[in-house]
């Protein structure tokens, strides 16, 4: 039987929700971080393992108290309702952001996750000869993902389906990010870019009375290939949750190990002072997607210019990232120590 939660729990949960969704939007950085230093990680790949053949059983024979309390879909359900608003909220400002202030976006993404390598290091204290390896392993594979070069766009819908299964590892995996992922398999704008704009315009379509874009071909393949996506990652969820919830329960100290080193790793690809580099034809002009807006190739690292103001309001972001984490561990802190002296009724 789980815990039961105060409405503020369940209220922080959408917004940890929230703050998931609008980090595995952004091409490095991983919900996972978020679930990881937030303090439900745990919670959210056993979760995730419940959903299974007996939960589906109970939901077909109508066993919905026994499905609610078997799988805790009260937790998942709020995760995910904070990841939906920020799916069609925050990550449209993230959008804008990275478009107007990409140094600033990227800042203070750093930040959060240079004070989740504090949080979660701070408090490990299993470095062994097996553990010390892991978490060499896991820093190379963390540093050697940002030198990898993209692939060409591919719509495939076999190939669609394993990159939703590849993509949704930025939830269940601390610091691989999903739609850095994206990016390397050539399909970030298909997916995440023009799949959603798809989604979103048929929603507004849909409430507004107009149908017309069932006789739109393009809406249509877009909305599939949405489609597709979106059931490899269901598929994603439920397969690395069942593999992760083993890992933890038979070497969490080797896997904590591991997602040390590739946390740390990952920095490299969220390094603040780096310059987009977009895709290009033969002729060396600028490729737009469907919405005119150019598609992201990788990034050019560059070191902080001092002498420039921006380089001081981007530490100043970074500051700002890692007192994000200290406020979510000063958070769960004081959750656990209210739950220690809460009285006996």
């Amino acid at each position: 039987m789980h815990q039961p939660r105060t409405f503020i729990d369940n209220f922080f949960l959408v917004i940890k929700g929230l703050c998931m969704g609008a980090a595995n939007k952004v091409p490095g950085v991983s919900g996972g971080i978020v679930a990881f230093v937030g303090g439900f990680y745990e919670e959210f790949i056993y979760s995730l393992q419940k959903i299974n053949s007996k939960a589906f059983k109970l939901l077909l024979n109508g066993r919905f108290r026994s499905f609610y309390q078997y799988t805790n879909i009260n937790f998942l359900m709020l995760l995910i309702l904070g990841m939906l608003i920020s799916y069609f909220s925050v990550s449209r400002v993230l959008d804008y952001f990275l478009e107007q202030r990409e140094l600033f976006v990227w800042a203070t993404f750093f930040g959060m996750i240079l004070g989740s390598i504090y949080y979660i290091f701070k408090d490990f204290n299993h470095w062994n000869k097996r553990t010390i390896p892991a978490g060499i392993i896991g820093l190379l594979i963390g540093i050697s993902i940002s030198f990898l070069s993209p692939a060409k766009e591919n719509d495939n819908l076999f190939f669609i389906f394993f990159c939703g299964i590849i993509s949704v590892s930025g939830m269940t995996l601390p610091g691989l990010s999903g739609s850095f992922i994206l990016i390397l398999l050539g399909n970030y704008v298909l997916l995440l870019v023009d799949s959603v704009n798809a989604l979103y315009d048929t929603f507004s379509e849909v409430f507004s009375g107009n149908y017309s874009f069932l006789d739109n071909p393009k809406r249509m393949a877009t909305l599939k290939i949405l489609a597709v996506f979106t059931l490899g990652s269901a598929t994603g969820l439920v397969t690395f949750s069942h593999l992760l919830s083993f890992l933890l329960k038979h070497y969490k100290a080797i896997s904590t190990a591991v997602i040390i080193g590739f946390i740390t790793g990952s920095l490299g690809v969220v390094w603040p002072w780096k310059r987009t580099m977009f895709k290009v034809d033969e002729f060396g002009f600028t490729l737009l997607d469907s919405n005119g807006d150019k598609i992201p190739l990788n990034y050019e690292r560059y070191l902080p210019n001092f002498a420039d103001s921006e380089t001081w309001w981007a530490l100043f972001f970074v500051i700002i990232g890692i007192l994000v984490l200290l406020i979510l561990d000063w958070y769960g802190k004081n959750r656990k120590e209210r739950k220690q002296v809460r009285p006996a009724r």
